[in-house]
């Protein structure tokens, strides 16, 4: 890939946006006893991919002062000088143009208008203001991240039924533990910048037990798509597995003292996450078909 191509990629945050569209492709086949119509999978995927990749390089955008201070993003595309100010939002402005018009022409306006809503809850509300508010961003915030499986529910049904907002609530729970546990391992960059997250105002043994305990409202939420019969046994065995997964990184993070060992669990712990989440949808998307077609 050409160097100035590359940047761009990274502007869409390649790594974040596939896990979007991942669990809003699951959305689309949940959303259907059968399979989901051609067109509004392929459609669907494309507009939303776009959506997503709109939206994070808004971020970069809008974010651009405290990225080049901080260790983890200085060498973004806006800090580094590789891009400039003008050629992000243009390139910003297209991919949101053109989501909108294939969402709108060959999806639904329901799912254009959620996609687009999406977009400026994170692009905006979030990085401009939630995210130097409040040490609750990522809670409040966390609701355009969680909003992909319904954007590909509504792909496919035209409206937000009870097993959309279910797959929402699911990802709403999990964002907080994700995020913190990167936010203790950033600590020090979000403190220099002064962006009040949960572990710079709080602390980090605070922030732990909030890692904690939306793990166990996490397992308690995961476990409704068998309690409501949208799932059944296959997803609750696989969910139980994860969950215990999951309680165990939540344990150690509250039980061990500092050590060179324990200060490696925040990122751990963020690692375990991006995986529990992608094969919890796995397991949901098999069970969904093995009870269709079994």
């Amino acid at each position: 890939m050409p160097p100035v191509a590359a940047r761009y990629f990274e502007l869409c945050k390649p790594k974040v946006v596939s896990l979007i569209v991942f669990t809003a492709v699951v959305g689309m086949f949940l959303a259907t006893p059968g399979w989901p119509p051609l067109s509004a999978l392929i459609a669907g995927t494309v507009g939303i991919a776009l959506a997503s990749s709109s939206a994070a390089a808004i971020n970069h955008l809008l974010d651009q002062r405290i990225d080049a201070v901080m260790a983890r993003t200085r060498n973004r595309p806006l800090p580094s000088g590789s891009l400039n100010v003008h050629q992000v939002l243009t390139f910003a402005l297209v991919l949101c143009g053109a989501s909108m018009l294939i969402l709108v022409v060959f999806v639904n306006m329901l799912t254009a208008a959620l996609t687009f809503f999406s977009l400026i809850g994170y692009a905006v509300i979030y990085t401009v203001w939630l995210k130097r508010a409040t040490p609750q961003n990522i809670v409040i915030g966390g609701a355009a991240g969680a909003a992909p499986p319904v954007l590909g529910w509504t792909a496919v049904t035209g409206s937000v039924d009870a097993g959309a907002l279910l797959l929402f609530l699911i990802i709403y729970v999990w964002t907080p533990p994700h995020f913190w546990a990167l936010a203790i391992h950033r600590r020090k960059d979000y403190a220099a910048v002064g962006i009040p997250m949960l572990p710079v105002t709080y602390g980090v043994a605070f922030t732990r037990w909030h890692i904690f305990f939306y793990t166990v409202l996490l397992v308690i939420v995961t476990t409704l798509p068998y309690l409501t019969g949208m799932s059944g046994l296959l997803y609750l065995a696989g969910a139980s597995v994860l969950n215990v997964g999951f309680l165990w990184y939540a344990i150690r993070m509250v039980t061990q003292k500092s050590t060179p060992v324990a200060d490696r669990l925040p990122m751990q712990t963020f690692g375990y996450s991006v995986i529990y989440l992608m094969v919890l949808f796995v397991f949901l998307l098999a069970d969904h078909y093995l009870q269709n077609f079994v």
